[in-house]
């Protein structure tokens, strides 16, 4: 075995020494270990490294969804104000186009008020002066005929007679008129329309049969002018009249009758809420009306027991009345006409010890004190008489006493002179 020398240097010096295989085995051991540690070192890091990336991985992921999330919840908030923005924008639009509909239709409701007015208006002018034509066609036709049949050359006057019966009827017309505007009567007026121009055509018509000059059909013709023009007109001033007068027609008569058969309905369904309330309201009443009875017969068994005599005459009162109960009023009476009293419950036994107690307790308060305190001691009775020879009491007036008149003296006062007699009837 051969030995082997290593150099090294100590503190700058070399220094040989043998072979030295424990040194050599720790030496590797030492390496080993270090090596195992790089590896275990390294391993970690590496562990760690791809923990980080693992967990970054994570994290973006993380962070992507949120993301995503965030997106769709701002592409949500986005439709849902689109949405919102949509569907304001068509309630304008449809506020819009009611608010246009109803403008239109208020338009058109007052195009066609307009032209209901204007029709009304044009119709009330073209029946007004036709009925005023035909009255004057009527009353063209009517007039000669009636001046034909009273001209006479000796009674020229009889002329004025047919402007007087043709006139009634059309002044009566006018008063007709005159009527309808101010709202008066205007019944009189057709019955004078109607009286004048049956008249006039009875004139024409008889002149027509017995006047050749006249002829048939002239007078029959006079007779229905004469007739004709008065009623047309007189129809004319019925419908003013019925305007006027706020008459209703058929449409109007047809709508307040729909109108009343929903109200009937509307009622009907009230009065069967009604009803239940009734019968409720009923049954409360018979269960007041029940306790109201039993204690009506409990007071009439009371007064019947306790006070018999005033019970017969309550009793023939309630009769006579025709009264179902004996009632307050009636028991009050019948009470002041047995006993005397106004007071119910109060008869004359108790009543006269009323009384007698009244008094005594009365001359008990009112008694005069007697004794060293009494008030009335001068007047109790008769005064001890004065010594002659005592001296006079009376001063200042040389001894005469003065001149006493009636009334200048007190009287003796009541409860003094009844104080008296006591005394005087225990003496």
């Amino acid at each position: 075995m051969t030995a082997t020398s290593v150099e090294k240097h100590v503190n700058g010096h070399p220094v040989e020494r043998g072979f030295d295989a424990v040194g050599l085995a720790e030496a590797e051991a030492i390496r080993t270990r270090a090596a195992a540690e790089a590896d275990a070192l390294r391993i970690e890091a590496e562990a760690k490294a791809e923990a980080e990336r693992i967990k970054a991985a994570e994290e973006a992921e993380k962070q992507r969804i949120a993301n995503e999330k965030q997106r769709m919840r701002l592409e949500k908030d986005q439709a849902d104000h689109a949405a919102y923005l949509a569907r304001k924008a068509a309630e304008a639009a449809k506020a819009d186009a009611e608010k246009e509909k109803a403008e239109q239709a208020a338009k058109e409701e007052a195009e066609r008020e307009a032209q209901r007015q204007a029709e009304q208006e044009r119709s009330e002018a073209l029946w007004k002066w036709g009925a005023r034509g035909i009255y004057i066609v009527g009353l063209i036709i009517a007039a000669p005929v009636q001046f034909l049949a009273f001209w006479d050359e000796k009674r020229p006057f009889l002329v004025a007679a047919p402007a007087l019966l043709e006139g009634l009827a059309l002044v009566l017309a006018c008063g007709a008129a005159w009527a309808v505007a101010h709202r008066r009567d205007v019944l009189p007026y057709r019955i004078g329309i109607m009286a004048g121009a049956a008249i006039a055509a009875t004139i024409n018509l008889w002149h027509g049969l017995t006047d050749p000059e006249i002829g048939l059909n002239a007078g029959l013709i006079g007779a229905i002018a004469s007739l004709g023009g008065p009623i047309v007109l007189m129809a004319y001033e019925h419908g003013i009249a019925q305007k006027a007068d706020g008459i209703p027609s058929f449409r109007e008569r047809r709508a307040v009758a729909r109108a009343k058969a929903e109200a009937d309905a509307a009622r009907e369904k009230a009065r069967r809420e009604k009803q239940a309330a009734d019968a409720r309201a009923a049954a409360e009443k018979a269960a007041t009306q029940a306790r109201a009875e039993e204690e009506q017969r409990r007071r009439d068994e009371d007064r019947k027991a306790s006070h018999r005599d005033v019970w017969d005459v309550a009793d023939a009162m309630r009769a006579a009345r025709g009264s179902q109960y004996v009632t307050e009023q009636i028991w009050a009476e019948a009470w002041y006409r047995v006993t005397g009293c106004k007071t119910v419950g109060i008869t004359p036994e108790i009543e006269a010890k009323s009384r007698a107690a009244q008094t005594r307790m009365k001359a008990a308060t009112d008694v005069p004190i007697i004794g060293d305190f009494s008030l009335v001691e001068s007047q109790k009775g008769p005064r001890a008489k004065k010594d002659p020879d005592a001296p006079d009491g009376r001063r200042n007036n040389g001894g005469t006493p003065p001149v006493r008149r009636p009334g200048q003296t007190a009287p003796i006062h009541p409860i003094a002179r009844a104080q008296a007699r006591l005394e005087q009837k225990k003496d």
